[in-house]
């Protein structure tokens, strides 16, 4: 059971060091507090609340995975190197593959409940 706990405490830790490193993470949760306030203002359904909420882990998600593979690349390697540098910018994409593929679900999801008139 501590072994357990431990690796929970662990993995709370990974994500404040993301946070606190990433000013990338700092954007993604902005976002995803502008999110949660206009889905409660909106009153969007069940299921859009799920969407959005597995939305929101798929791009943090996805945060603090590019942020390992930046932390290990630059463990492995302190000259710049072009294979690093491909490695670095492939996760970077995935994230922000993620977060154009949320952004895209968000608007079809809040544009109609917009009242313009």
């Amino acid at each position: 059971m501590k072994k357990l706990i431990k690796s929970f405490k662990y993995a709370f830790e990974g994500i404040v060091a993301g946070i606190k490193e990433e000013q990338n993470m700092k954007i993604h949760i902005s976002i995803m507090i502008l999110v949660i306030i206009f889905g409660i203002l909106l009153k969007i359904s069940k299921m859009e609340w799920i969407i959005c909420i597995i939305l929101f882990g798929f791009v943090i998600s996805m945060e603090l995975v590019n942020t390992s593979i930046e932390n290990i690349v630059d463990l492995i390697t302190l000259e710049k190197n072009p294979k690093a540098k491909i490695i670095k910018d492939v996760a970077a994409g995935a994230v922000l593959i993620s977060a154009i593929t949320s952004a895209i679900i968000g608007l079809i999801i809040f544009i109609p409940k917009i009242n313009i008139y």
